[in-house]
C-alpha cells in the first residue's frame, strides 16, 4: 500500500530559523507513532543569511544533514568548525550527548536542507560525527548516501534505515531502491514524480508499506530522498528532537494536520 502526505503544515518559525516537520509514522491512515520504524523525522530547514543557532545539546538522536541549497556552518565541542554543502554529508550519531552549533554567514546565500532524524537501536551509545565529500553521480541514478553501521554505503547511522537521493530529468522514468524486508518512505524536495499512480508535488511525501517494486515518473526535473526503512528493527524512543515530548500524540495527527493546513490557507502560506 502507498500513502500520500501532502507538504507537512507543520512548521516553526523562529526568524530566519524555519524548520517544517515531516513525521513518516502519520502518513498512515490510523497513526500509532510519528515516526515509522527507525526513521523519526524529515525536518526541512531554512536558515536565512546571517542566522545562527546556538550550541545545544542531542542524545538519543542519528542526524543526517543533506544540504542541496546553501551553506551550512557547523560547529561541535568534539571537532570544531566543518562546512556542509552540496558536496559534502555530515551524520551526527549524538549517542550519550553532543553538543553542536549551526550558522550561515551575511554573505552566504539562503540556507535549505533536510535534517533527518533515525532512532538508534540501543541508548546511550558514544557519540561520532561523520563529515566528508560524497560522490557525485550521474543524473537519473539513485546516490546511496548512508547505511547501517558496517555495511557498504560511505556514511553510517546506527539503525536498520538506508539513504538515497535522485536527481531526475522531467519525463525519466525508473524504481525506486528496495530490499527484501524493507519498507519505502520518500520525500520530494522539487520537482514533482507520479508513483503507484499517484501524483507528489514538491514538498510530498510517500510511505510504501511493502518491499515489491516501485516505479517512479518525473512530470519536472526532481530532487527526491528515499529511505529504506526495516519496520520491525529495535529503536529507542528517547532522542531529543526526533522524539521530542511535545510532538502531539497519534491520536491527534489527522486533527492537527488538517487544523494547521486550514490556518495556513487563511494566512496564505505554502
Amino acid at each position: 500500500m502507498l500513502y500520500r502526505g501532502a507538504k507537512s503544515p507543520v512548521v516553526r518559525d523562529m526568524g530566519g530559523f524555519r524548520v517544517r516537520l515531516n513525521m513518516p509514522g502519520w502518513l498512515l491512515p490510523w497513526p500509532r507513532d510519528h515516526g515509522y520504524g527507525p526513521l523519526a523525522m524529515v525536518a526541512e530547514t531554512m536558515l536565512d543569511p546571517g542566522r545562527l543557532v546556538a550550541m545545544h545539546e542531542h542524545r538519543n538522536d542519528e542526524i543526517l544533514s543533506w544540504v542541496p541549497d546553501g551553506v551550512m556552518r557547523h560547529d561541535d565541542r568534539a571537532t570544531g568548525r566543518l562546512i556542509t554543502d552540496s558536496a559534502h554529508l555530515m551524520v551526527m550519531n549524538a549517542g550519550q550527548s553532543f553538543w553542536h552549533s549551526e550558522e550561515t554567514l551575511p554573505s552566504d546565500p539562503p540556507l535549505r536542507m533536510l535534517q533527518i532524524l533515525v532512532r538508534p537501536s540501543a541508548p546511550d551509545l558514544p557519540p561520532n560525527i561523520q563529515h566528508g565529500p560524497i560522490v557525485t553521480v550521474p543524473v537519473n541514478q539513485w546516490r546511496h548516501l548512508v547505511g547501517p553501521e558496517g555495511g557498504t554505503a560511505p556514511f553510517f547511522m546506527r539503525n536498520a534505515v538506508d539513504v538515497f537521493d535522485l536527481r531526475v530529468e522531467a519525463g525519466a522514468h525508473l524504481a525506486f531502491p528496495r530490499a527484501e524486508g524493507r519498507h519505502l518512505y520518500f520525500h520530494v524536495f522539487s520537482g514533482g514524480v507520479d508513483a503507484g499512480g499517484i501524483r507528489f508535488g514538491a514538498g510530498d511525501q510517500g510511505l510504501y508499506v511493502s518491499d515489491a517494486a516501485l516505479e517512479l515518473r518525473a512530470f519536472a526535473a526532481s530532487l527526491i530522498v528515499a529511505f529504506l526503512i526495516d519496520p520491525h528493527a529495535r529503536v529507542v524512543r528517547q532522542g531529543t528532537i526526533g522524539d521530542h515530548p511535545k510532538i502531539p500524540p497519534p491520536l491527534l495527527a489527522r486533527p492537527l494536520l488538517r487544523l494547521l493546513a486550514w490556518r495556513n490557507r487563511l494566512r496564505g502560506q505554502g
